[in-house]
């Protein structure tokens, strides 16, 4: 750590890699929320732990996960870590939480809730790290989708009443709202992998608890209403991973090579300042997110109709959001050739740190 530790986590003085900005600003803020995270659990183990009743199992395997995550993130800020070690400790994580006893439950088929469980951590984890791209992106959605979480567990009551559960949620909303004073543009440090490892791994596994898993206070659970509470609270990441996805592959790139060609890129070409792209993006989580409290505070009957109401609140925004990326296709041709001029210039320059 040596080589973190001489640039206290700068961003941008990396070889290789393309940013949105170009300052070097430290990328220090991500410890914060992992700091913040242990504080709970330490609480939690000594005031609301009973001995008689062992350990928890379930809280100890989050505890690994997540200081997993976050170690990988911390080795890729000073090292650049290749993605088959990411991908590799993005399943561990996972395979963690699974055999602690936090998985999606929504098959009878067990198999098939692992594999559905793998393929959600390893997903969130990465489009989480790719949505930190801009100034303020990656606090204000994670901001939301934790606000999110934070209400159903309150309508849930007694089926949410693991204080360690809350108060990490609480704990973590409250150290991405101290972040975000200083990571709203123009920023004053970035979280960095470290921040966005952890972030991805914090939010796919409340998810799974609380979305995925989400029952009603009867103890029933409608799985077309589970899906669309985890489709709408994390409609950004999952709108940005799939259009980024699928515009690179159209354009015969590879989908893990970085680029200036995210959502939030496009609303920049558009002639929006970064302080209202975050605002939009922003607007948009919230929105979504208050459809889901909508939904639970009216405590209506979910039917066929309002699965596809909210379906189609998803695609109207999908396809508006792509419709956005595909207008500049040749913006997209540029920032590719650039950006490898860019790799270059930053390979010949490279100093060692």
């Amino acid at each position: 750590m040596l080589k973190f530790s001489r640039n206290l986590g700068k961003r941008n003085v990396v070889e290789g890699i393309v940013r949105w900005a170009s300052e070097q600003k430290p990328s220090l803020g991500g410890i914060t929320f992992y700091i913040v995270f242990l504080v709970c659990y330490s609480i939690y183990t000594i005031i609301f732990n009973n001995n008689a009743n062992g350990i928890n199992i379930q809280n100890l395997g989050i505890l690994m996960a997540f200081g997993i995550a976050f170690l990988m993130g911390l080795s890729d800020d000073a090292y650049n870590t290749k993605p088959i070690l990411k991908f590799s400790v993005q399943l561990l994580a996972a395979l963690f939480l699974i055999s602690t006893g936090t998985y999606i439950t929504l098959f009878s088929s067990e198999i098939l809730n692992y594999l559905l469980t793998i393929f959600w951590v390893v997903a969130v984890m990465n489009s989480i790290n790719m949505l930190d791209n801009m100034d303020a992106i990656t606090a204000t959605v994670s901001s939301s989708i934790i606000a999110t979480i934070l209400v159903i567990a309150f309508f849930q009551g007694a089926n949410s009443s693991d204080p360690f559960l809350i108060t990490s949620l609480i704990s973590v909303f409250g150290a991405l709202l101290g972040f975000l004073i200083f990571n709203w543009h123009p920023s004053k440090m970035f979280m960095g992998d470290k921040g966005s490892q952890f972030l991805g791994i914090f939010l796919s596994t409340f998810a799974i608890i609380y979305l995925w898993n989400y029952k009603e206070p009867s103890g029933l659970e409608f799985p077309t209403k589970q899906i669309t509470f985890v489709g709408l609270a994390f409609i950004i990441p999952i709108i940005d991973t799939t259009k980024v996805i699928l515009n690179r592959l159209l354009r015969g790139q590879s989908p893990f090579v970085g680029g200036k060609d995210h959502t939030t890129h496009h609303l920049s070409y558009h002639g929006l300042s970064d302080q209202i792209v975050a605002v939009v993006i922003g607007a948009i989580s919230l929105v979504s997110s208050g459809v889901i409290v909508a939904v639970i505070a009216s405590e209506i009957n979910w039917n066929t109709w309002y699965t596809l109401g909210c379906f189609a609140y998803f695609v109207v925004h999908f396809f508006w959001i792509y419709r956005i990326t595909r207008k500049h296709k040749m913006r997209d041709l540029y920032n590719q050739i650039t950006s490898s001029h860019e790799r270059k210039k930053n390979i010949e320059e490279r100093v060692d740190y």
